[in-house]
Parts: C-alpha cells; structure tokens; sequence
C-alpha cells in the first residue's frame, strides 16, 4: 500500500505515511517514491567501490563526517549516509529515495533529513534550484526570507504566522520559471524551530511539539488556529536578505544590486555542496535571471524577540511598497 501526500510541488508516494505530511488521495502519478526501511535489491551485492565526491566534516578531524555523499553501483546511485547511522540512496532521476536508520533512532528522526536536505538534493536532480530561505504569502504573492543557517528565517516566518499571514516553506524554498516569473513552491505545513526561538514566540519551550523524541527542535503545525499554510504555488516578488541583527534603531531596509543579490542567492542556494558542475552552471544561470527580475533586498533587523512583531510589518510594508512601484512602472 501507497501512501501520497505533496511537499516541495511533488507528489511523494510512501511506503507509510510521513510525519508532517498530509495524506491526499491517488489523482495522478506519484513524482517520487520513498521506499522506507529498505534499499534498492542486490546494492550491498555490488563490488564497486563507492567514488566519494563530498564529506562534511566534524568538529575535529579525528570525528567522523557528518555526511559523506557518495556515488554507488558504478554511478547509477548517490548514497548519503549520516554520522548517527541514518543512509539515504537516491537514483540519478530523483524518482526514487530509499531510507534506512539504526535504533534507536526512529522514522521522525529520519524525516528531519528527508523533508530537509534529502528533498532539497532531489529537486537539484530533477533540475529545480533551491534557496535557502522561508516564504510567507503576501496579498497572493510571495516574499522570501533568505539567509545562512542561524540567521532567523524559521523564527521570522513563524512571526509572520502568528501575525496572520500564511507560510509557503520553511528554510528550503523551490522556485521554478514561468515565462517571465517565478514561482515559489510550498514546502508542508509546519516550520522547524529551535527552542530558544520557541520561547522568544510562545513564551515557553512546551508551547509547541518536538519534532522527534530523540531531539530538542520544535515545530510550528500551520492549518491550526491562526496559523496557516499556503499550498499553492505563488509568484516569487521579493527576496529579503536577513543580516546580523543590531542593537541600534531599525529595522533598516535597502536596496542590494543585482551583482550583490546574485553572489547572495548563490551563497544561500540549499545543498549547493553536493552540486555538480552542470548543476552549478545551471544554477549560476537560473539567479542570474532571477535578480534581474525579482528585486532582493538586505534587511538588518534589531536585536530581541521583542522587535519581531514590528519586523515582520516593517517587511510587509517594504513588501507592499516594492510591489506597488513595480506595478506603476509596468502600467
């Protein structure tokens, strides 16, 4: 049996059902099938060795990887295999994920890399560029928050949630080309959250659901309440670029040149150290586009969960503004 829910603009099909996705019923073919608990028939009988193309280190040198990618079965597989046991084996088409994890790690355990990273690396297989970023839905467009890990794009889209507005994705943004637009895809209904960014929003850390029994991250479940979740794809308007926060008066927004916003979006780009060089060029290509059509601007948001609130609104109103003048001039 089958189970098919969408994340990312996909149909997945699932050998049982996967956290943090809603099941939807059969109305067409599934984009990718994930084979839970199992890999692909006769691998482990395959005497070639594998061609490691990348290693994420540890702390130190004398830990292990924390992920080491690697291609398989004379090149026919990309294997990703994680520091705590957890493995994932892709095929070169990005139609099929087979996943395996030790005990006593468990399958939400395992779908926090495969509704992060691992779907991020399919898309790039399947040819669609991902940013490192959050989206939330403005008056039937999107608004991308951009940045580094760390930098507050999940604590700020769980901001603008709170304020009503509904969130397309959550730190992993697909975004395709349509004739001159672009369209960011929605994720799946939650947004990950640290603890301290938990407290910062709710007050306390048991505000809201660990994410998996053996892991302190929280999530934000969207569709309840005031929260919601934006299923549908929406033309991509403006990319904010969030930077350090200050102690100073602000928040400050400013224009970033279309040079500045290109080596941005390609610094930013998700899982760009697993890309191959036709996968860079064809990126390198897709933002060159891009920021010469959707504007990007840099954000210096004020320090403390206090400011949050005004931020998000400082940004929807820079959001507004941008968009009416594009408008104007287009008129």
């Amino acid at each position: 049996m089958s189970f098919l829910a969408s994340a990312y603009g996909l149909l997945l099909a699932s050998s049982e059902p996967i956290p943090g996705l809603k099941l939807e019923p059969a109305r067409r073919a599934a984009d990718v099938t994930v084979h839970l608990g199992t890999m692909p028939a006769g691998l482990d009988n395959s005497s070639a060795t594998p061609e490691i193309f990348y290693r994420q280190h540890g702390p130190t040198p004398e830990t292990l990887p924390n992920l080491t990618a690697s291609l398989i079965a004379s090149g026919a597989y990309i294997r990703l295999r994680y520091v705590d046991g957890t493995e994932f084996v892709l095929d070169r088409a990005g139609r099929n994920i087979w996943a395996t994890w030790p005990e006593p790690l468990t399958l939400e355990d395992t779908t926090t890399y495969l509704l992060g990273p691992v779907m991020a690396f399919v898309l790039r297989l399947r040819g669609i560029v991902c940013l490192h970023a959050s989206a939330v839905a403005v008056e039937g467009q999107a608004l991308a928050l951009l940045g580094p890990g760390g930098a507050g794009k999940s604590t700020t889209a769980a901001a603008f949630a709170r304020l009503g507005f509904a969130v397309l994705s959550d730190d992993a943004l697909p975004v395709l080309e349509r004739g001159e637009a672009f369209l960011a895809q929605p994720a799946y209904p939650r947004v990950r959250l640290w603890p301290e960014s938990v407290r910062a929003l709710y007050g306390t850390d048991e505000a809201l659901p660990l994410l998996t029994p053996n892991w302190d991250k929280r999530y934000l479940p969207l569709d309840e309440n005031v929260e919601s979740f934006q299923p549908d794809p929406l033309p991509l308007a403006v990319v904010y670029l969030l930077d350090e926060r200050r102690e100073e008066a602000g928040p400050e927004i400013e224009t970033v040149t279309p040079a500045e916003a290109l080596v941005a979006l390609i610094t930013h780009s998700y899982v760009n150290y697993l890309l191959d060089k036709a996968m860079r060029s064809q990126e390198f290509e897709f933002l060159g586009r891009l920021v010469n059509r959707v504007p990007v601007r840099r954000v210096r948001p004020l320090a403390g969960a206090e400011h949050l609130p005004g931020l998000c609104r400082s940004i929807a109103a820079d959001f507004q503004g941008v968009v009416g003048r594009a408008a104007a001039q287009g008129a």
